[in-house]
């Protein structure tokens, strides 16, 4: 009889499909996304040297100011125009998206939609 495994076991397994195939460099570093109930979460990694470049979390009270909910696409969307307007202060332009194996869609494509919409390529 197959074990039930919970949700967050199958996304890590399917991340960790991901990130086999995805490495973030100096060039085209990786935008790493993390939505929990609550928040929502990106950060934008060199994988070679192993740093943050730059990262945004409804967690911010400038972020959640004047927001109904911190977990909702209007959150979602206010963290991607604040990443990549942090990367592009870094001097980064392009970057690999990493969904963290969530579907594209939801907080997910709002926060995507809105770092492409402040500049960010991929």
């Amino acid at each position: 009889m197959a074990t039930l495994k919970s949700r967050n076991a199958l996304r890590l397994r399917r991340h960790g499909r991901i990130r086999t195939r995805m490495l973030g460099s100096a060039q085209r570093p990786r935008l790493s996304v993390f939505r929990s109930l609550h928040h929502v979460y990106a950060q934008i990694i060199d994988d070679t040297t192993g740093r943050t470049l730059a990262a945004a979390s409804t967690r911010e009270k400038d972020v959640a100011n004047g927001l109904a909910s911190r977990s909702n696409v209007a959150a979602a969307e206010r963290v991607g125009t604040l990443v990549a307007q942090r990367a592009k202060e870094k001097g980064v332009t392009a970057i690999v998206f990493d969904r963290g194996g969530y579907k594209y869609h939801g907080r997910i494509k709002a926060l995507a939609d809105a770092a492409r919409g402040a500049g960010l390529e991929f």
